[in-house]
């Protein structure tokens, strides 16, 4: 009598197992549906200069929310790496914050972007307005080192100076006619947002960094002031009628000629439609 009870509950222990089996066989048919979706997404590397970055981060919003199951993603590291990361086929596109030299641009694709400065700022309480190419200089090679000589104030200046491989400590040498060699630094930064951090934190420093990004930053707030060089006040509309005298250029550059979701992107970040994220940034864009 014992048999056909015994029988009678494995056949439903089987068939609770079958039916389980079924439900988590479904369940992760259906997890691997997901995850195919995932999968599929489009995504879009870009590597490079800061001063580019934020820009490119911003189109690349716009452009996600325009192309569902795209994705731009964008790191930062310098002009040098953005250059070098398309080579090595590492990055699709690289943002570059300068011209290329002859050398570098063989076998590159050149997309111009937008145009900017380089401007040397102080924390907003210096009450330095402006300051020459001779000075610029001095400070760097260490021949001033107090600013008593330059707005009245006896204190030390704390010079905050660029790292290897950004294109602004490039722009600058060149502008200035230094040598890396020569320059004193007292604080090394790597980005735009590190050299504001920096500067907005202490009243005796001054530094250099994109006036695009100045400008933005003292738009949100942050406490610092943009010198002007030379006699020309550091602003973009100085830049945009090339008044100002450290200009340059940003641009994405790739490794051939673009296709697919790469050339999409690029045409849309250069469309005159969204010449309003560029302005926003305080850039001023390719075709004006």
């Amino acid at each position: 009598m014992e048999q056909p009870w015994l029988y009678i509950e494995d056949k439903q222990m089987k068939l609770r197992l079958g039916s389980f089996i079924l439900l988590l066989c479904l369940y992760l048919q259906s997890c691997t549906q997901s995850s195919e979706v995932g999968s599929g997404q489009q995504k879009l590397t870009l590597t490079g200069a800061s001063t580019v970055a934020p820009l490119v981060s911003a189109l690349g919003k716009r452009f996600e929310q325009q192309n569902p199951g795209t994705r731009i993603d964008v790191q930062t590291g310098g002009s040098s790496r953005g250059l070098a990361d398309v080579l090595q086929g590492l990055s699709d596109i690289g943002m570059v914050s300068r011209t290329l030299t002859a050398e570098e641009a063989v076998g590159m694709e050149i997309f111009l972007l937008g145009r900017d400065g380089i401007s040397m700022i102080v924390h907003a309480d210096n009450p330095l307005t402006e300051i020459t190419s001779k000075q610029v200089k001095a400070i760097s090679i260490g021949q001033i080192k107090n600013w008593q000589t330059l707005n009245g104030i006896d204190a030390p200046i704390t010079f905050v100076h660029r790292a290897e491989g950004h294109s602004t400590l490039k722009k600058f040498l060149e502008h200035f006619g230094l040598k890396n060699s020569e320059v004193k630094a007292d604080v090394v930064i790597g980005d735009n947002q590190q050299g504001l951090k920096t500067i907005a934190g202490n009243p005796n420093a001054i530094g250099y960094v994109s006036i695009g990004a100045a400008e933005y930053s003292i738009q949100e707030g942050v406490s610092i002031n943009l010198l002007a060089l030379d006699g020309v006040e550091a602003t973009s509309e100085a830049v945009a009628n090339g008044s100002f005298p450290l200009l340059r250029q940003l641009i994405l550059v790739t490794r051939g000629k673009p296709s697919g979701l790469a050339k999409k992107f690029i045409i849309f970040a250069q469309a005159e439609e969204n010449n309003d994220i560029v302005l926003q940034q305080k850039f001023v864009p390719a075709k004006n």
